[in-house]
């Protein structure tokens, strides 16, 4: 059996003799102030699954200059950015990067290392995530988006230019699971 599956959790054991852990982490999370008290405005779709084996699932794949692909994943880096070390000013900036690319936030969790030190954190989002490493001694914030379906990441850029302020942004595009 998997290490996480052993975690002794609320509601105890599943018909398959597993722990139910999920509920149990997000309530610890929820007590520790770690689950995000702002829900994301896009979260009005119901997305309801197959009742039946045999019938087909939406595919949510993207298909782009003749590839068809689950996701585009950026990886920014910002040099001489400012601001790097206010979770609350990464969180909202972050969060209005995902909204403005089309995306449904989930929840986020940001730590602050020290009253003057680096911030690391994510937003989860139904169409995958954000997420951002700050070292503010040297002015540089390494960001991750990841975003499937109609979501459009590049979105995001102008809202980490206007938070950050970077004097230079390097980024990085990968097409995760390419089909063809």
């Amino acid at each position: 059996m998997d290490p996480i599956s052993r975690i002794p959790a609320q509601g105890g054991e599943s018909p398959t003799g597993h722990l139910l852990v999920w509920g149990y982490v997000m309530n610890a999370l929820a007590q520790l102030g770690m689950v995000s008290d702002f829900p994301s405005d896009c979260q009005n779709e119901v997305v309801s699954f197959p009742e039946h084996v045999g019938e087909e699932r939406t595919d949510y794949f993207v298909e782009k200059d003749g590839m068809k692909f689950a996701g585009t994943h950026l990886l920014i880096d910002l040099w001489g950015a400012r601001n790097l070390d206010e979770p609350s000013l990464i969180d909202a900036a972050l969060r209005q990067g995902a909204v403005v690319a089309g995306a449904t936030i989930l929840h986020s969790h940001f730590h602050h290392f020290t009253p003057n030190g680096g911030v690391s954190g994510v937003v989860v989002l139904a169409e995958s995530h954000i997420s951002i490493h700050t070292w503010p001694e040297r002015d540089f914030a390494a960001i991750d988006i990841f975003m499937c379906g109609a979501c459009d990441p590049h979105k995001a850029i102008p809202i980490l230019q206007a938070a950050f302020a970077p004097e230079r942004i390097d980024c990085d595009e990968q097409r995760r699971g390419r089909v063809s």
